[in-house]
């Protein structure tokens, strides 16, 4: 047996009696399961360093979400064959995303580094790659402490899966052909702890986070109306501030506050040209699944 370098995404389906096969490369995770729509529940599991997603529903089923101009979507067959041989052999990842919520109902967003080879100076939650032999959790954790320092123990959060999100870089056709491809599932981790006391234990790594913010249901609410690949105008209520506090993070990982425009968060991805500084497509569909967590009257304007 081909010893396992790395976890990578494997696929199922209910009517077949088949192992679940590892997904390709320049393979649609989520049309594998609904052909051309880009949304689906599906059950997934990390097992013998797999993750195996499968169209059987039980009470632990999740949504699973690409973009509506997802690349491999759109990806033509001589496309596909003409990419390098080291990226076709890769597979799809797996990341792992926290969105670490504070007793005050606040959570925390980080600014990837600029020097980052893949969606440099983007709005995400902290995470990465799922390490060999780690649950999924564990691998959250361990990516908040790697990248903002909060060392935080299971039993001191209670925790949830919330989706997952099929991403691709870059994340159109129009910006050139794919070079990672991953699905990425996002955890929500509830914390005891107000967003003052846990930005007290703020210790970024410069090398990944160059920022950090937290926002609350109000403004994600304007956030997440912001649809990439849509034209229309964002409303900006008229009782939200135009700016918001976020933390710097210098390259010597000293911590200074400044302010942000509140618009600058409703920056939606560009079909050309250089990426701008915006949130993730991934990480807005994650935070509309969190203010579902919040009930009814979060979700009202």
């Amino acid at each position: 047996m081909e010893k396992v370098r790395k976890i990578v995404v494997h696929l199922s389906k209910e009517t077949k009696n088949a192992a679940p096969q590892c997904a390709r490369f320049v393979q649609s995770i989520t049309g594998h399961f609904v052909g051309s729509e880009d949304q689906v529940n599906v059950s997934c599991s990390l097992e013998n360093n797999r993750f195996v997603l499968c169209d059987r529903l039980c009470d632990g089923a999740v949504p699973l979400k690409r973009a509506s101009f997802c690349p491999i979507k759109y990806l033509s067959h001589s496309e596909a064959v003409s990419l390098p041989p080291d990226t076709l052999s890769r597979g799809v990842d797996v990341a792992v995303a926290v969105l670490l919520q504070s007793a005050d109902q606040k959570l925390l967003l980080t600014r990837r580094a600029s020097s980052l080879r893949i969606f440099p100076n983007v709005w995400v939650p902290p995470g990465g790659h799922v390490e060999l032999d780690e649950k999924l959790l564990d691998a959250g954790l361990r990516e908040l402490q790697e990248e903002t320092g909060l060392k935080l123990r299971p039993d001191e959060l209670s925790s949830q899966l919330l989706g997952l999100w099929e991403s691709v870089y870059p994340p159109m056709l129009s910006r050139g052909p794919p070079q990672r491809h991953h699905v990425v599932t996002y955890i929500l981790l509830k914390s005891s702890q107000s967003h003052l006391q846990l930005q007290a234990c703020l210790h970024p790594d410069p090398a990944e986070v160059s920022a950090c913010v937290w926002v609350d249901a109000g403004l994600v609410k304007v956030v997440v109306s912001a649809v990439d690949g849509e034209k229309d105008s964002v409303r900006m209520p008229a009782d939200l501030p135009q700016t918001i506090s976020v933390t710097e993070v210098s390259p010597h990982a000293e911590l200074s506050e400044t302010s942000l425009p509140i618009s600058l968060f409703c920056n939606r991805a560009p079909d050309h040209g250089e990426d701008i500084e915006r949130v993730s497509t991934g990480t807005k569909f994650a935070l509309e699944l969190w203010l579902k967590t919040l009930g009814p009257h979060a979700e009202m304007d």
